[in-house]
């Protein structure tokens, strides 16, 4: 969740890495202090966009990895075929590619060239951008000399890469530059459905809505405030009234983010929201001002045209998540087509054991406590889905016989591979408990909603260190959500393959879900 705070009227300047600039249009400072890049009117009718804003940095990142790869290869390639007549060694221009690219790249990131406000100014870019070229060919060159390496490069070639990546360096960032400023004038970002919680005095003081649509962001609704209801020490009464409804609609919108506008003179107010929101599994984002120093302890990150200190970050970062999502599509795709066969075995002795449904659909809370329905092969006689349900219990009489062995086989399991391929579940995560017990556990365990920052998964960390089955009492189902959240906040893709192993070679324990 997402939460920006713009500056009061006594002070609104807008602190960004000690660059500040006034809050009344941050896009027009950046395109004023550009002479050099054209201005353009913003289009009343918004065309609709592809690109999130917040990709800018790793685009760019990217395509200079790109570029400098491609100019060696293919500058090393043509000297040798226009002096030397042959090819010449592409395996040793692809390597000084990758080199050089790495160095280049790691300085101007450091340097944080790669930051859109810092890419809109071309000037800084062009003259940052040749002066690290230069030093990484110098560094490059004194390294080959030392190395006693210089006689197996071309001189020729090294020198045409030099001054032909140069170039091309400096115009991708020509284009860079004026393609940002056009798609924040026009924006042509792409939309990301956001929550609005304001102060009216600051909707009315700043034009922080007009910035952030021309980014991308699209309030789908705004909570409106008085400056007087954030006074007391308990934090806004307003919002605090609206804190069902707001988390209703992020969880109903798919919003992405919410954004708080309100004055930084009462902190009591902002801790208060936060311990409200703290259950939704979205970045928190704290736009800095000078009032608030006590804020600013948290990581910096772009939220459009400025700067915010992260409060909260997500426990994936989007990329994370696309990677992950990609790993699961690809391994759960292979396992439908590989399993096929054994699960219309399944589902025909299903139909002769008994009457009913071949699956059997619960309603479960998945990323962010959204419900959806978890697919798992009928093993009960009953179909259990309601404000109540009776947890499964060892030879518990509802469990069919051909649903006690593939329980006891996690054959049952195999269904929720279609969750996966929808997006409702991931491979790998906690496992999703019946709407009815999360109702019961939110109330009674401590930190339960945090199992909601992540998707569900098929097996998790609890699973394969033996916390599976039936929980008879409240304490073993802290240790679960123990070890719940120690995989959300230590996930990594190793991690994944080793869960994935384990529950490989060890199987599991019989579901009690």
């Amino acid at each position: 969740m997402s939460i920006i705070i713009s500056p009061n009227a006594q002070d609104q300047r807008l602190f960004t890495a000690g660059w500040a600039m006034r809050p009344r249009s941050v896009l027009s400072s950046i395109v004023r202090h550009m002479t050099a890049l054209p201005q353009v009117q913003t289009s009343r009718r918004r065309p609709q966009g592809m690109l999130p804003f917040y990709l800018i940095e790793s685009i760019a990142l990217c395509v200079d990895v790109i570029v400098i790869i491609a100019t060696s290869v293919l500058t090393g390639i043509a000297y040798h075929l226009a002096f030397l007549a042959q090819v010449g060694s592409v395996e040793t221009f692809l390597a000084i590619g990758l080199l050089t690219c790495t160095i280049f790249c790691a300085i101007m990131a450091a340097r944080g060239a790669y930051q859109p406000k810092n890419l809109v100014n071309f000037p800084q870019q062009a003259s940052l951008t040749i002066i690290t070229w230069i030093f990484v060919f110098f560094l490059l060159s004194a390294a080959a000399f030392s190395f006693k390496i210089t006689e197996i490069f071309s001189r020729g070639a090294i020198l045409t890469f030099f001054a032909v990546g140069c170039v091309a360096l400096s115009m991708w960032r020509l284009v860079l530059a004026r393609g940002i400023v056009h798609a924040l004038a026009e924006g042509r970002f792409a939309e990301q459905r956001v929550l609005l919680l304001a102060e009216k005095r600051q909707l009315t003081a700043l034009n922080v809505i007009d910035e952030l649509k021309r980014c991308g962001y699209l309030p789908v609704r705004t909570f409106e405030f008085l400056r007087d209801s954030v006074s007391s020490k308990s934090g806004s009464p307003q919002l605090l009234e609206s804190i069902d409804d707001i988390i209703a609609v992020t969880r109903q919108e798919q919003i992405e983010c919410v954004f708080l506008l309100i004055s930084w003179d009462d902190r009591n107010a902002i801790q208060q929201l936060m311990e409200q929101l703290r259950v939704l599994s979205i970045p928190v984002y704290l736009l800095p001002d000078s009032n608030v120093a006590y804020f600013l302890g948290g990581r910096i990150v772009n939220v459009g045209t400025t700067w915010t200190a992260e409060l909260k970050r997500a426990p994936l970062t989007p990329i994370e998540r696309a990677c992950k999502r990609l790993l699961d599509l690809v391994i759960a795709s292979v396992g439908l087509i590989t399993l096929a066969p054994l699960m219309l075995l399944v589902g025909a002795a299903i139909k002769i054991e008994s009457d009913g449904p071949v699956f059997f659909r619960q309603i479960r809370n998945g990323f962010n406590g959204r419900p959806f329905r978890m697919c798992k092969f009928r093993t009960m006689s009953v179909l259990e889905d309601g404000p109540v349900i009776r947890q499964v219990t060892k030879d518990d009489p509802r469990v069919t016989p051909l649903g006690r062995l593939l329980r006891r086989t996690n054959i049952d399991e195999l269904p929720q591979l279609f969750n996966v391929i929808a997006g409702d579940m991931s491979l790998v995560g906690p496992r999703p408990h019946a709407s009815a017990h999360n109702s019961e556990y939110e109330r009674t365990v401590a930190n339960y909603a945090y199992r909601y920052h992540v998707k569900p998964g098929l097996t998790g960390w609890a699973q394969v260190n033996g916390l599976r089955g039936e929980t008879k009492t409240v304490d073993l189902m802290e240790k679960r959500i123990e070890l719940d959240l120690w995989y959300i906040n230590n996930w990594s893709f190793l991690l994944d393959f080793k869960i994935l192993l384990r529950t490989l070679s060890i199987g599991l324990q019989p579901s009690a879900y």
